[in-house]
């Protein structure tokens, strides 16, 4: 037998060096069975280096390699003692200790065991002469053994020595005879006694008991039979029990008396016992496990017959730990102290005081004596702080409240009597209140109620009464320690009776059947009658009509109406009588009579298919007329008829939603793409379903696969997709399309990828930077392609050989491109001019003011997730300064100078500036340079990069531009694709792109990459060719 470690720690490479941990280890008791061979003491253990082992026996080392009588085991630390009859010397307490480089790994303490058989002392006991009816003890006084000791009482025949509640064995092993029989009288009761742990049973010499009749004797000794009862165990009046919190606690209450007496147990102050309190051994004990402070208080058994009683109370108090915590913080780390009234801790010892690893003291079963200042002083190189800590531990005796005196009624008015009593002693703890209890002798006799309660300061109350009872009282204290026992009970006072005081409650009214209508209510308690000949007059009608009441007179508190309407309204009353009156006016409540079925079913039921598994029903209501009771909802059957690939149609489960409440349409889902299905629609109420609608079909279309694209970067991206959930046969491969779909007059040219089934991943390389792609898969079976499923993204921007990125131009509709360049952290706003302001930014703020003037107008934050920025509101004529801001207000760019149209110039006299003229020169010559150039290549028919085409045209009314998804896919696979020559079923056709800046003859302006703006504005609006950069090139 041995004991294993498990961890859910990371598996370390064993080249990695690691600590020793110990893996196995003997069980902290090892018995050394006199049947058995040999006995390992168990140790292995892991670590890198690998360990040493070593053993300690009684707290002092111990090397089992030393001792030839002993087997040692090589790379291990375990070694066996062998049985050959010399244990005794090897018995004691074991620790194996692993060693390495990095530390020391130490296992439990074991104790390897000799045991010495048992055994009952040999002694010659007499027999045991009783009369008929007296007690009787058998004591057992099992020998000392290695616990857990199991006690039986059994005859010679190994026949069990029947318990109950006269005959039963105590916690120490006696016998107990609550009374003796003439059948107890034999000769060979014996008790065993069995130590498992060592597999060993003893048994105790026979005794023998022998009881005589008291048929023949004197009334004296006749009196002596019958008796109140007296307790065997425990003896006196009270006992104290002390525990540790977490143990078991065991009271027992064994009595004698004749007739054999009963036992009950109480915990003062509380009406019942605890929860987890278990009551055994018929009756005589009670049993909490793993006791709390909750547990603690004051316990009381009471055996009793009807002689009379006694009673035993049990003070039990758990202990648990003072806990005294230091929790200090500084760098570096703090040194900590104790002191206990300003001495060292050491200069105060004491047995049940301790220091726990982690500095905290712990008092054990705190006394008196323990009250004290404790002192913590945390150092370190900075200084020293002080703080205290008073711990005051009082043992003062605190008890429930003493039952009151001299309880008592007097002023007797009809129903009202008023009740006086004497408190008892508090014990310690102030009284916060009486409660009053009564008893009745004609409808519970015996049991007691709750009347009232009054405050602790008040010794007297007024009681109201019901009407012909006859009552006694009695009252019991509270404090914070709890209830205690109740007063003697009052002489009993019988109120005269009278008329009822109320009618029945809580009417509820049940139509199981269409023509009927069962009405029950809650009756009157007895006390309630207020006299005899209690009867109820029950009365209903139809609401509206002008009936009559029809009343019935019943004694049972429920009453059926049969031949009614279905589902109409009625009124309904109830009143109590008895033979001193009726009982006041009743109130009147209206109810339906019984539900019927509905009669009619929904009408213009029609399906919406949403997706390949989802649809939508819509239906009208069914009219309340049909509906025959409260309407409870509406019901959706629907079956599968067959699958779009097979022809022959076949029934399939029924599937049936409910839905509650008055609505006219419903979401179904899990429904199995490209299949053929057929539903019906049904209300409901209480009695059930009505009558379906008419069948509507409907088929769902295909599944398709779940598709992403993931890690864009400037010239590659990653498609990930997994199959559809319905794939409508076995996927044979995948056909993934891609094409450039830039705001352009054109698109690219759509290429396709053929890819095999175990796939699910594709890098997808050499595309051009800063374009928008869309992509598209279809999954194939050997009956062909299903539909596509679509994504687009926008690769990244490329970056200049000089380290700065081309953030992008853009325009609006009369605007002029914006250009800015990244410098650091810094942007730089390269040319501007016309009414709107575009910018494209990445965590700035943008500022801008008249030049001249010192009120800067400042934006909100900008749109991270966006790449530009528009400013508007700016006057024509007016010039402007423009700054980009980090949003730390930290760092900004350059000054930027803007010019709206209508200045002549932005400074006076600039045009009379020699830079300025050779500015103007050079501009003109490099637009003469690019108009012949375009020219030329018109007429050859030549290309332009789809990036130059992005750059011309990036349409700002495009949903792409103007709301929040900009740069974003779209997943709308019914967008028509421009100028497509390939499709993806062959049938896609080119269309007109959408605004752009050829519609506005804005064509061909566009910017180079280091900012510089080059154009040339014409009113054509010939279509251009474009080309697209794949892994399969194609030209429009």
């Amino acid at each position: 037998m041995s004991c294993k470690y498990q961890s859910n720690a990371l598996d370390i490479p064993l080249e990695v060096e690691q600590l020793p941990t110990i893996t196995e280890h003997s069980p902290a008791s090892l018995i050394a069975f006199p049947f058995e061979e040999s006995f390992p003491m168990k140790c292995e253990a892991t670590g890198n280096p690998g360990p040493e082992f070593r053993w300690t026996k009684n707290g002092e080392d111990f090397d089992p390699y030393q001792d030839p009588r002993l087997i040692t085991l090589d790379d291990s630390g375990t070694f066996i003692i062998p049985n050959n009859g010399n244990l005794t010397e090897f018995q004691g307490n074991y620790r194996c200790f692993a060693t390495n480089k990095l530390g020391t790994a130490m296992s439990e303490e074991i104790e390897f065991i000799v045991p010495n058989v048992p055994k009952f002392p040999k002694e010659i006991t007499e027999p045991i002469e009783v009369m008929e009816g007296q007690s009787v003890i058998l004591e057992c006084n099992p020998p000392k053994g290695i616990p857990p000791l199991q006690i039986y009482w059994m005859t010679m025949s190994l026949q069990h020595i029947e318990q109950d509640e006269r005959v039963s064995m105590g916690l120490n092993g006696n016998l107990y005879f609550s009374n003796a029989i003439k059948t107890d009288s034999r000769r060979d009761y014996c008790c065993f006694a069995a130590f498992p742990r060592i597999r060993t049973i003893v048994q105790k010499n026979a005794m023998s008991v022998v009881v005589k009749s008291t048929s023949n004797m004197s009334v004296v000794s006749n009196s002596l039979l019958e008796r109140k009862p007296s307790l065997l165990t425990p003896t006196g009046k009270e006992s104290h029990t002390y525990l540790v919190k977490g143990e078991d606690l065991q009271l027992e209450c064994i009595a004698e008396g004749f007739p054999t007496p009963e036992v009950e147990w109480v915990k003062i102050g509380f009406h019942k016992l605890p929860e987890r309190a278990v009551v055994e051994s018929h009756g005589k004990l009670l049993t909490v496990e793993m006791v709390n402070e909750e547990d603690e208080g004051k316990y009381m058994c009471r055996a009793k017959n009807p002689h009379g009683e006694v009673v035993h109370y049990f003070y039990v108090t758990v202990e648990a730990d003072v806990v005294i915590k230091c929790v200090v913080k500084g760098n570096p780390q703090p040194s900590v102290a104790w002191r206990v009234n300003g001495q060292p801790l050491n200069d105060v010892p004491t047995s049940n005081r301790k220091i726990l690893k982690d500095g905290t003291i712990s008092i054990h079963n705190a006394k008196p004596e323990n009250s004290a200042v404790y002192q913590c002083e945390a150092t370190n190189r900075h200084g020293t702080i002080l703080a205290n800590a008073n711990i005051m531990i009082m043992i003062v005796f605190l008890d429930v409240p003493d039952p009151p005196e001299d309880v008592i009624h007097s002023e007797h008015n009809g129903r009202s009597v008023k009740l006086q009593w004497i408190p008892g002693d508090d014990h310690n703890s102030s009284i916060t209140e009486f409660v009053i209890e009564f008893e009745e002798s004609q409808h519970e006799p015996g049991s007691w109620r709750e009347l009232m309660r009054v405050p602790g300061n008040h010794h007297s109350a007024q009681l109201k009464l019901h009407s012909h009872v006859d009552y006694r009282f009695r009252v019991y204290a509270i404090n914070e320690v709890g209830r205690g026992r109740p007063s003697q009970a009052t002489e009993r006072y019988k109120t005269p009776a009278s008329a009822p005081d109320k009618n029945p409650e809580n009417i509820k009214i049940e139509g199981h059947l269409p023509h009927e209508m069962d009405i029950n209510w809650e009756p009157l308690s007895p006390i309630e009658h207020n006299g005899p000949g209690l009867e109820y007059k029950v009365s209903y009608r139809r609401q509206g009509n002008g009936e009559d009441w029809k009343e019935h007179m019943v004694k049972r508190h429920s009453f059926l109406v049969k031949n009614t309407p279905t589902f109409v309204l009625y009124e309904i009353k109830i009143q109590a009588k008895n033979h001193m009156g009726w009982g006041p006016d009743p109130k009147i409540i209206t109810a339906y009579s019984g539900e019927d079925f509905p009669s009619a079913a929904p009408e213009d039921v029609a399906v919406d298919v949403m997706n390949n598994t989802m649809m939508q029903v819509k239906w009208a209501h069914v009219h309340k007329d049909k509906l025959n009771g409260h309407l409870g909802g509406y019901r959706i059957s629907y079956w599968r008829l067959r699958s779009l690939l097979d022809s022959k149609k076949t029934h399939g489960d029924k599937h049936t939603l409910t839905f509650s409440g008055e609505r006219n349409h419903a979401v179904v889902t899990g429904l199995r793409p490209f299949s053929e299905y057929s539903l019906i629609v049904m209300a409901f109420n209480s009695r059930g379903n009505g009558p379906g609608s008419h069948p509507v079909s409907f088929k769902t279309p295909e599944g398709v696969a779940a598709f992403s694209v993931t890690s864009i970067q400037k010239h590659k991206v990653t498609l990930t997709w997994s199959p559809p959930v319905d794939a409508n046969g076995v996927i044979i491969g995948y056909i993934l399309q891609y094409q450039l779909i830039n705001d352009t007059e054109e698109q690219g040219s759509l290429m396709s990828l053929n890819i095999s089934a175990d796939s699910n991943k594709l890098h997808l390389q050499y595309l051009e930077a800063l374009s928008k792609y869309k992509f598209y898969l279809r999954c194939c079976t050997q009956m062909g392609c299903g539909p596509a499923v679509s994504e687009e993204r926008t690769t990244v921007p490329e970056a200049s050989e000089y380290g700065q990125q081309l953030l992008g131009v853009g325009v609006s509709r009369g605007s002029q491109p914006v250009a800015f360049q990244r410098t650091g952290n810094l942007y730089n706003c390269v040319y501007i001019y016309n009414r709107d302001f575009i910018v494209y930014l990445h965590h700035f703020t943008h500022y801008v003011h008249p030049v001249g003037e010192g009120n800067w107008k400042i934006s909100d934050a900008l749109n991270s997730s966006k790449t530009f920025h528009i400013i508007e509101g700016l006057e024509p004529g007016t010039e402007y300064t423009v700054r980009l801001m980090t949003k730390s207000w930290v760092k900004c760019s350059q000054e930027i100078f803007l010019s709206l149209a209508g200045l002549a110039s932005i400074h006076g006299g600039i045009s009379n500036q020699g830079w300025f003229i050779g500015l103007m020169c050079a501009i003109a010559l490099l637009t003469l340079i690019v108009l012949i150039a375009c020219f030329v290549n018109r007429n050859k028919g030549g290309k332009y990069s789809v990036k130059e085409k992005e750059d011309l045209h990036p349409d700002l009314e495009s949903p792409g531009i103007n709301d929040d998804t900009f740069c974003e896919y779209s997943d709308n696979d019914e967008k028509p694709l421009k100028s497509s020559q390939h499709s993806l079923n062959g049938d896609l056709k080119g269309g007109d792109s959408g605004d752009s800046m050829v519609d506005y003859g804005d064509e061909d302006a566009h910017f180079h990459e280091d900012g510089s703006f080059i154009g040339e504005y014409s009113g054509r609006k010939d279509r251009v060719s474009m080309e697209i950069k794949g892994n399969n090139q194609s030209t429009a």
